[in-house]
């Protein structure tokens, strides 16, 4: 697109590349880089998070190419930077993940960006790009609506719809590379029903028995919060991902994942789109997502560039609704296979993880009223006024103290248990006897070894036992059947 930069100052903004999220943007710089490595082509990002001031010397330098979120790059034009002020020369716009882009409400910056574009800063020979995995999905509207004559549905599809608010006005040339399932043929899609307090259970299982690059998705910040605090105490190691965190820790954790072979990422759908980690062996769905899109998006960081990759999906009472939509939108008829759970191993997983939750659930109180305290503290010196007491709910008394002091001692004691709990083995494969079989090793055919075979092995074996159970169960039953037969007869 960009071929030959314009030497000297004046050099002009020829490329605007436009992303919803900071990894993505940093992601898509990465690989800008590494074919301009070889030319005079200049890139430079505009994301929220970093030091503006640093993007502001950056933008000095003028780019030919800005890859950028949209909130951040509005507030650099409002400021009138020199290099941002007339657009009109802007050959190629990109807009990545357009549908998640375009969605009312989640970036008024990118609606006013674009009326500019098309408006005052219009150029007619300007290239308009928009990607996403999910345009062309088709949802079906809920009977609800349908069944009220007198409200206006828009039939128009939602890539048209799209091509209005982006400013698209001639007809575009659409390459559609999606499958009819929406998810690629490498992927094994896989479920497990449970309560929502036993999700916990599950998760902590499935991390244990098979290692290796996995996500985890939740839909909210709090329960990410909470599911790292509780792996760690688990000694999981979990790295999380949320808008809460500093861009910084949020890129060094991403960083930290792709590099290491056995990590568990827990992340919001902060890092569903777009993100090219590689080798990324499982996606746990911790929370059904809301939307088929997000389904799609978040299975597919698994299962690239046509590797395998299980997505496995934790459904409680309160995600069935989303998963029977999320079913419907992508047209799956059959009911997606159980995820195969040793039932054997689950007393031992849950000692632990209910053990682990107590721990959690003190430390959060605890650390809460210190954060409380704390701020209240700060204020008051702030304001230079006493700070009544009443205001604080931390330990102030003798009775309060000897009681955090008990309080401490009960932690300490829990997780000393939780450590000799974690350093016993709940995959066994081998149990001694005093027989010499085997070296005086018994093989026990119904518990794994940790690591030894894959979520992906596992699940696909369950499929063959599935197709030949009956056939085998009924040469089983006609067994039975003859022994008790022989055992009347000898009666």
């Amino acid at each position: 697109i960009v071929v030959k930069p314009i030497k000297g100052r004046k050099r002009p903004l020829l490329g605007l590349v436009l992303t919803p999220t900071r990894e993505l943007a940093v992601q898509v710089k990465h690989h800008i880089d590494a074919v301009a490595k070889y030319t005079d082509i200049q890139t430079a990002i505009v994301v929220g998070g970093m030091a503006q001031q640093k993007q502001r010397r950056m933008l000095k330098r003028r780019p030919e190419i800005i890859i950028a979120t949209p909130g951040r790059l509005w507030d650099l034009i409002n400021e009138g930077h020199p290099h941002l002020l007339n657009l009109r020369q802007l050959k190629c716009l990109v807009i990545d993940e357009a549908d998640r882009m375009v969605e009312r409400g989640h970036f008024v910056e990118l609606e006013n960006l674009l009326e500019m574009l098309n408006t005052t800063h219009f150029n007619p020979t300007r290239q308009t790009f928009v990607f996403s995995a999910t345009l062309t999905m088709v949802h079906g509207l809920p009977s609800r609506v349908l069944q009220k004559k007198r409200r206006q549905l828009d039939n128009r599809s939602k890539l048209e719809i799209l091509m209005e608010k982006v400013g698209i006005k001639s007809k575009p040339k659409v390459l559609d590379l999606t499958r009819k399932e929406a998810t690629v043929e490498t992927l094994t899609e896989t479920q497990i029903h449970c309560q929502k307090d036993e999700k916990d259970f599950y998760l902590y299982y499935f991390l244990l028995q098979y290692p290796g690059r996995t996500m985890v998705f939740a839909n909210s910040i709090d329960c990410i919060k909470r599911l790292s605090a509780l792996l760690v105490i688990l000694d999981c190691n979990p790295l999380p991902l949320h808008a809460n965190m500093h861009q910084k820790h949020r890129l060094k954790n991403l960083e930290r994942f792709a590099e290491k072979q056995n990590c568990v990422l827990l992340t919001t759908d902060v890092a569903a789109r777009g993100l090219d980690i590689p080798n990324v062996q499982h996606v746990i769905h911790y929370q059904v997502p809301r939307t088929s899109e997000t389904y799609v998006h978040r299975s597919g960081r698994t299962a690239r560039a046509t590797k395998e990759g299980l997505s496995l999906l934790l459904i409680g009472p309160d995600d069935v609704i989303n998963f029977k939509k999320i079913s419907k939108t992508l047209g799956k008829d059959e009911e997606l296979p159980p995820f195969p759970v040793e039932n054997k191993c689950m007393k031992a997983i849950k000692e632990r993880v209910n053990l682990a939750r107590k721990i959690e659930k003190i430390e959060y109180y605890n650390n809460r009223e210190k954060q409380h305290d704390s701020w209240f503290k700060q204020a008051a010196e702030a304001l230079e006024v006493d700070l009544d007491d009443d205001l604080l709910i931390g330990k102030i008394n003798a009775n309060d103290q000897e009681t955090d002091m008990e309080q401490k001692k009960m932690v300490k004691q829990m997780k000393k248990n939780l450590k000799h709990l974690i350093s016993q083995p709940i995959f066994k494969n081998l149990v001694k006897t005093k027989y010499p079989t085997k070296m005086g090793k018994l093989a026990l055919a119904n518990m794994p070894v940790a690591g030894m075979e894959s979520a992906l092995t596992r699940i696909s074996g369950q499929k063959k036992v599935k197709r030949y159970f009956p056939q085998q169960q009924k040469q089983l039953h006609q067994h039975h059947e003859s022994k008790q037969i022989i055992h009347d007869l000898s009666d």
